[in-house]
């Protein structure tokens, strides 16, 4: 057992008091500013991690955006160029025989172009107008039944047919309204196709067959290049679509090539620019030049 004098009692009483009087002491200036410093760093980090994920996800949600709608905007588009100028075919008696189309009667693009554009219309005017003859299928019910029903196979650019009586001729346009890109079918409906969109530029593909060497002739032209005779040696048609998100981002002077060639800022928007070709599907042989 141990036993302390009282000078030593005095002296740890002493050391205790000092021990407790530093457990109680609160934290110095210079303690409080490092601890401040240290957790404004760790938020400024965080919030620069969530800026730059945020960032992230706006221009891919926007550039997922963009794609669907040119997806759709070009499937629609594309699925009317390829039936412009269609007509019916004569119904063969035999498989094996070659299929002939229905000569030109009243309700037929006899005088009426299947193809015609602008360069530059105006709000009230479309870029592009496509004309094909309407027809009506045989369609047949599941069996039992074997009878046809008449029925129109053929849609618009709207997903309809209002049939021969009220609509001989197919009729789509296609426009830029303010953002929208607009359809008009023949009965004159007019629809949005899809928004967030810059510009619609369109070229044609005309084909013509050179005399002197038996060889067809190719060339892109504008709409102001083709004559009224032009129009049905347009064999191909190019369509380029400027499509703008809806989103503020930070491009940082980044610059993109537009439809028409030209080069421009990007500004703090998502700007993407689409093209595609589609073949005319009943385009005949060029006449021949000299």
């Amino acid at each position: 057992m141990l036993y302390f004098s009282s000078k030593e009692h005095s002296a740890l009483d002493s050391y205790v008091a000092v021990r407790m009087r530093n457990k109680e002491r609160g934290a110095t200036l210079i303690e409080l500013l490092v601890g401040l410093t240290i957790g404004l760093l760790t938020i400024s980090v965080g919030l620069g991690a969530i800026m730059m994920s945020r960032g992230v996800t706006t221009t891919v949600s926007d550039t997922t955006t963009l794609q669907q709608q040119a997806s759709y905007a070009f499937r629609v588009i594309g699925q009317q160029l390829r039936q412009a100028g269609g007509r019916p075919l004569n119904a063969a008696a035999d498989p094996r025989d070659a299929a002939t189309f229905v000569q030109p009667t009243a309700i037929s693009l006899s005088g009426l172009p299947p193809i015609a554009g602008l360069d530059a219309p105006t709000a009230s005017q479309f870029a592009i107008s496509l004309r094909s003859v309407n027809t009506s299928e045989s369609i047949y019910p599941t069996p039992p039944s074997s009878t046809p029903i008449t029925g129109y196979l053929t849609r618009d650019c709207l997903g309809s047919n209002s049939g021969i009586a009220s609509a001989p001729i197919i009729l789509n346009q296609f426009r830029k309204n303010g953002t929208d890109l607009e359809c008009s079918n023949s009965i004159g409906d007019v629809q949005p196709i899809i928004s967030n969109l810059v510009d619609i530029q369109i070229r044609y593909l005309q084909q013509r067959l050179n005399i002197a060497d038996s060889q067809p002739q190719f060339r892109y032209a504008s709409a102001a290049n083709l004559s009224s005779t032009d129009w049905p040696e347009v064999y191909g048609i190019e369509v380029c679509l400027e499509l703008e998100g809806e989103q503020l981002i930070d491009t940082v002077g980044a610059s993109y090539t537009k439809c028409n060639g030209t080069t421009a800022i990007r500004g703090n928007k998502l700007r993407m620019v689409f093209k595609n070709v589609f073949h005319i599907r009943n385009h005949a042989w060029p006449k021949a030049i000299s």
